[in-house]
């Protein structure tokens, strides 16, 4: 069963409106920054993603150069990191719970505005695929745990040990002083969001994370989360975001990106709002990272954080390259 159009759900449109309302009241006034929608096909197409996942931006640009779609090479960019081991922030080798479980979540959303989430999911690396299966196979957006487990062994994914003698080393180390603080921009706390146009100008994305590492068992961040990890309206743009969760879901972060895109923001000045918004609420903010990226239907792309340190990954004319991204605590 195909699901239902996600962004035409009730309750999203009420949100959009009182979103849309609040954008009107940013510093960017609408009618003075209104942003051209119009395709530059002679950009596309174009992948991005967050922080210096090369290997995976580069894997989703050849996909995206041969002719699949948005979303097909969104899923096969973020697979990369979610089946290497050297990652303990994505899919197998990633850092467990505090209990020694490696759990994942992921979502999808693709252009049509249909998406999908897996959360808590043990055994299964490829869960961006398996978030895609959630969204075209089952009547619903997400799945968690076990069901979601079962779900995927019925439609042949492998079980797997996700915990790799590597992580199981580095987490026996943590319990012997264990603390529950993120150290900024070291990717203990993040994960990979991926957000391609295709040749037709359609936009799609995918994120995928093994969560914080050592967090509380059962604990869900932003990643699988429409709205807060990923967001898309094909007729405006995307974003997603990485960092600390908690702070991103109070927000509501990649939706709020797309909304003020809509109201007239290019993508930077939106990626900017956001921050600003978490800034601005949270005095502790200096303790913990944020980041978004967002893309326009122009192929405009935005990038902020809150520190100093992240990058992302830029696909484009067939040249992959790292960017560095401005940021909020100049102090």
């Amino acid at each position: 069963m195909k699901r239902r159009k996600f962004i035409k759900n009730t309750s999203l449109t009420g949100i959009g409106l009182a979103f849309g309302a609040s954008a009107l009241n940013c510093k960017q006034n609408k009618n003075e920054k209104q942003q051209p929608m119009t395709l530059t096909k002679d950009t596309l197409p174009k992948a991005i993603c967050t922080w210096g996942f090369v290997k995976a931006n580069a894997k989703a640009g050849a996909e995206l150069t041969k002719g699949t779609n948005a979303l097909d090479a969104a899923i096969a960019g973020v697979e990369v990191e979610e089946e290497n081991l050297k990652n303990t922030t994505v899919g197998k080798g990633g850092a467990p719970d505090r209990e020694g479980n490696v759990t994942l979540d992921a979502c999808v959303m693709d252009s049509n505005g249909d998406c999908g989430a897996v959360v808590c999911v043990e055994n299964i690396t490829n869960v961006a695929a398996l978030a895609k299966k959630v969204m075209e196979d089952t009547p619903h957006v997400m799945l968690a745990g076990e069901g979601a487990e079962e779900f995927a062994y019925s439609q042949g994914f492998k079980r797997e040990n996700l915990l790799t003698d590597n992580s199981k080393k580095a987490w026996e180390e943590w319990k012997k002083s264990p603390k529950y603080k993120p150290i900024i921009n070291i990717e203990n706390h993040d994960t990979i969001g991926m957000l391609c146009i295709d040749k037709d100008g359609d936009i799609a994305g995918a994120c995928t994370s093994s969560g914080l590492s050592y967090k509380m068992k059962g604990r869900v961040g932003d990643s699988p989360i429409i709205g807060s990890g990923l967001f898309i309206d094909n007729e405006i743009g995307g974003a997603v975001a990485t960092g600390m969760g908690e702070e991103v879901m109070k927000t509501v972060g990649s939706f709020l990106i797309v909304e003020l895109m809509r109201n007239g923001m290019s993508p930077q000045e939106a990626c900017e709002e956001a921050v600003n918004r978490i800034v601005s609420k949270n005095d502790s903010y200096k303790d913990f990272q944020i980041a978004y990226i967002a893309i326009n239907k122009s192929g405009e792309v935005g990038a902020y954080c809150i520190h100093k340190g992240f990058t992302y990954m830029k696909y484009e004319a067939d040249k992959n390259e790292n960017v560095a991204v401005d940021y909020f605590n100049k102090a």
